[in-house]
């Protein structure tokens, strides 16, 4: 393999989906140049698993914690407790994945309340968000609009918008994350997205176990999968994957604010 250095900016290598292999993801994502990776917690398991993972391979794993839309009635004081109390140790770099989901049934209201909450939360810590939109892109839109995130730093996590929707995040100052989705054969408006996205405002990520990229789909994802994806975002914007490696590279160490 070519000596890149490559970031996954999403996985959730703390899912039960790993639970037998993380030590040989480790390895194999290491073997492909996937260096770093940003591990998301979403349930209180999870987040436990996080913490483990962030000690356990520092400078590896870093953690976002959030309470996803899905599970936003849970969302409470005491909700915002334990967020606080990872986000205050090392290696927990961001609050996320937070936003909006209209493809399951979590109240609407609900979903709008955590999310504004935990932008305001990241606000007060000076940390980026990670933001899931899944079905829901004009309230998410309008939310993000209207909590000025530019500050902090924000990722539209797995971005799945058209060019014309890339622009309006782009503009809001969000960084633009592309899953296995952009390889799939039905996304040529993601594609078109991720050609327009400009080279500082690009990342490149799995949601392993989810969204595995072609030629893989249909198997479990993991974090060594970002290099297949980076070579296609490289060939579809016309540079080399060393110089797409470089700069998601740069520009995931900088929303996260990560200086080693």
């Amino acid at each position: 393999m070519n000596d890149l250095k490559i970031f996954d900016s999403h996985t959730h290598i703390n899912s039960s989906a790993f639970d037998n292999d993380v030590p040989e993801v480790i390895q194999r994502s290491q073997a492909l140049d996937v260096s770093k990776m940003l591990v998301l917690g979403y349930d209180e398991t999870s987040n436990q698993r996080l913490e483990d993972l962030v000690k356990q391979y520092p400078g590896v794993v870093y953690g976002a914690v959030g309470c996803h839309p899905e599970d936003a009635l849970a969302y409470d004081d005491e909700y915002e407790a334990m967020l606080m109390r990872y986000l205050q140790q090392d290696g927990f770099v961001a609050v996320g994945e937070i936003g909006m989901d209209y493809y399951h049934d979590s109240p609407k209201q609900a979903q709008v309340n955590a999310f504004e909450r935990q932008i305001e939360l990241a606000q007060k810590l000076d940390l980026p968000i990670v933001v899931h939109n899944r079905d829901a892109i004009e309230d998410c839109y309008d939310i993000l609009k209207n909590m000025n995130i530019k500050k902090s730093g924000a990722i539209m996590h797995s971005f799945n918008g058209d060019a014309t929707w890339a622009e309006k995040f782009l503009d809001l100052g969000m960084y633009l994350s592309y899953s296995g989705v952009v390889t799939f054969n039905n996304a040529k408006e993601v594609k078109q997205a991720a050609e327009i996205t400009p080279m500082d405002r690009i990342l490149v990520e799995t949601d392993a176990p989810y969204l595995t990229p072609m030629p893989f789909r249909g198997r479990k994802n993991e974090p060594a999968m970002t290099r297949y994806t980076l070579e296609f975002l490289a060939q579809a914007k016309g540079v080399s994957a060393s110089q797409l490696a470089q700069a998601t590279f740069a520009n995931t160490q900088k929303v996260l604010k990560i200086n080693n």
